[in-house]
C-alpha cells in the first residue's frame, strides 16, 4: 500500500487524472518526473529512481517487482524504437491502491532493418506483452511532438 505521508510529501497524484481503464484519456502524471539520456543506460537507472520511491511509498515487495519490470519494458522500449527525449513518471494513488507509470518519447523513430521481428523464437518483441500481463491497465497516447506510454499496476493484494 502506498504511504499517504510519503505522498503528501512527494507529491500528490489525484485520482481523476489516472486512467481506469486502457484507453482512457489523462494528463500527463503530475508532480516529478525525470528526463533520462536516451541510451541503454537509462533503464538502470529508471529502476534505480523507481526502486527509491517504491521503498518510500512501502509498496510490498511483490507490487515493486511489477512496477520495476514494467518500468523497465517502457523505457526499454523508449530507446530501442523511439526518438528522444525520454521522460519517465512515477506517482502513487494511495486511494486508488495503484502505481501510475508514464514514459514519454520522441516518437517512433525511422524503421531499421535487421532488427526485431517479432517472431516468438526471437528474443525481442515481449516488452508490451509483459507490461499488459502486469498492469490493470496500459495504454499509449499522442501529444504534441510526443508519444506517452503508461500502466496502471494495483497496490493491494
Amino acid at each position: 500500500m502506498c504511504s499517504k505521508k510519503v505522498m503528501a510529501a512527494m507529491y500528490v497524484c489525484p485520482p481523476d487524472l489516472l486512467p481506469r481503464q486502457t484507453g482512457t484519456q489523462h494528463r500527463s502524471t503530475p508532480g516529478r518526473t525525470w528526463a533520462l539520456a536516451h541510451r541503454p543506460e537509462a533503464v538502470r537507472e529508471a529502476r534505480r529512481i523507481s526502486r527509491h520511491l517504491l521503498t518510500q511509498w512501502k509498496v510490498t515487495d511483490e507490487v515493486a517487482d511489477s512496477v520495476l519490470l514494467a518500468v523497465s519494458e517502457l523505457v526499454t522500449n523508449a530507446v530501442r524504437h523511439a526518438q528522444p527525449p525520454l521522460i519517465l513518471g512515477l506517482c502513487c494513488d494511495p486511494v486508488a491502491g495503484q502505481v501510475h507509470i508514464e514514459v514519454s518519447d520522441g516518437g517512433p523513430t525511422l524503421p531499421h532493418y535487421g532488427r526485431s521481428t517479432g517472431r516468438t523464437d526471437d528474443e525481442h518483441g515481449r516488452g508490451l506483452m509483459i507490461v499488459e500481463l502486469l498492469a490493470d491497465a496500459h495504454g499509449d497516447r499522442q501529444e504534441a511532438g510526443h508519444t506517452i506510454h503508461w500502466a496502471d499496476i494495483t497496490t493491494r493484494g
